[in-house]
């Protein structure tokens, strides 16, 4: 196994081995990604704050607005809006998806889970301990 060093845009981050990483064959992680979309107008960085403070989240990206198309009761409909990525636990996921529905403008929140197949050991237990009763 050998040791790598990530540069990115010129900068020297952290070195790490192979060994570091998970991924399937290993012991599963318990982190996912949610996706849900917000308005354009809403206070995307506000409610991910509150995901974070409650301990639901361990981080949320909220990405600038975007033009969204979809079907919504049988008519096609366009709307900007912004997507929230939200990274957190299997165990937090019905509460998660709980507070969102209470804090969510929308009749339908979008909230779709997609599970992390690997990734760093130390990115994987810091999303864990973020979120715990710590």
């Amino acid at each position: 196994m050998g040791e790598y060093t990530l540069l990115i845009a010129g900068y020297k981050y952290q070195s790490f081995s192979e060994s570091t990483t998970r991924n399937v064959s290993s012991s599963a992680p318990h982190a996912v990604l949610v996706l849900t979309t917000i308005a354009a107008e809403a206070d995307g960085a506000a409610l991910a704050r509150t995901l974070v403070d409650e301990r639901l989240a361990a981080c949320v990206n909220v990405l600038p607005a975007m033009t969204s198309v979809y079907r919504w009761k049988g008519q096609v409909e366009q709307d900007r809006e912004q997507q929230l990525v939200i990274k957190t636990t299997r165990d937090r996921l019905a509460p998660l998806e709980a507070r969102l529905r209470e804090l969510h403008a929308y009749e339908l929140p979008e909230f779709l889970v997609i599970a992390a197949d690997g990734g760093s050991d130390a990115y994987l237990a810091w999303v864990e301990e973020s979120v715990g009763s710590g």
